[in-house]
C-alpha cells in the first residue's frame, strides 16, 4: 500500500462525505466508512463513494451471535469492502464464521479495545488488565480464528506487530503532532503508529474537521 491512510467520513451526511473524499483522494489510500454513515445512507451511500475510485473500508464493528454476524457478512459482499471490522470479543466463533462468510478480497480484522477506553473505563466494564493486556489476550484469539489482523491504538500496535509478524493491523484515534485530542485517550501520531508497524491510518476529524481538508490530509502524507 502505498499510502496507509484511511479518512474517516464520519458523518450521516452523503453529499459532505462525497465533497470531503473527492477533495482529498490525491493524498489518501482509502476510506473508511462508519456506523453513521451506513445507518443514514446504506448500500446506496457505499456505491456513491465507490465512484470515487478509492478502496473503501465498512468500519461497521458487528457484534452478535455467530451465525447474525456471518449473515450481515453476506449481505454486504456484494459492496466489495476492502476492509471490514468486527468486535474481536465476539469471540472466537464469531470471527471464524464472519471471516467464512466474508468475500475472498475483504480483509476481516478484529476491534481489540476502543481508543476511546483507558484503564478506568475497563475497569468500569469488568475487563481485568491494561489496555496491553487485553489486546494481547484478544489479538491472539482474533489470529486462531484465522482473521486478516486486528484494531488496536498505537500504543499497542508494535507488540502486536512483534507477535504476529504477518498481521494486518488497522490504527485509528491518530492525530497529528500537537493536534486536539477530542475524545481519544489513547492516541499516538500517524508516523508513531506507521513505526510500529500499522498497516493502516485511520484519520478522521484532524481531516474531515480542518478549514482546508486536502491542504490538512497532504501534510499527514508528508510525515509518512
Amino acid at each position: 500500500m502505498t499510502n496507509p491512510v484511511y479518512v474517516a467520513l464520519d458523518t450521516p451526511d452523503l453529499d459532505r462525505a462525497t465533497r470531503i473524499a473527492k477533495a482529498v483522494k490525491g493524498h489518501v489510500g482509502g476510506l473508511k466508512l462508519g456506523l453513521e454513515f451506513f445507518c443514514a445512507n446504506g448500500h446506496h451511500g457505499v456505491h456513491e463513494i465507490q465512484k470515487i475510485g478509492l478502496p473503501i473500508f465498512l468500519d461497521l464493528k458487528l457484534h452478535d451471535i455467530p451465525n447474525t454476524v456471518a449473515k450481515a457478512m453476506q449481505a454486504i459482499n456484494v459492496l466489495e469492502p476492502a476492509i471490514v471490522t468486527i468486535h474481536a470479543s465476539g469471540g472466537r466463533a464469531m470471527m471464524e464464521d464472519a471471516k467464512a462468510a466474508a468475500g475472498s478480497h475483504t480483509k476481516v480484522v478484529g476491534v481489540t479495545l476502543l481508543t476511546s477506553l483507558d484503564d478506568r473505563d475497563m475497569s468500569q466494564i469488568g475487563y481485568s488488565g491494561s489496555p496491553h493486556d487485553q489486546v494481547e489476550r484478544l489479538a491472539g484469539l482474533a489470529q486462531e480464528a484465522g482473521l486478516d489482523g486486528i484494531v488496536c491504538s498505537g500504543n499497542e500496535v508494535g507488540a502486536a506487530h512483534k507477535a504476529w509478524k504477518d498481521g494486518f493491523f488497522v490504527v485509528p484515534g491518530l492525530r497529528p503532532k500537537g493536534g486536539a485530542m477530542g475524545d481519544q485517550k489513547r492516541a499516538v501520531t500517524p508516523r508513531q503508529a506507521r513505526d510500529n508497524g500499522a498497516s493502516v491510518l485511520v484519520i478522521g476529524r484532524p481531516i474531515t474537521g480542518a478549514d482546508d481538508p486536502n491542504t490538512a490530509a497532504r501534510a499527514i502524507e508528508a510525515t509518512l
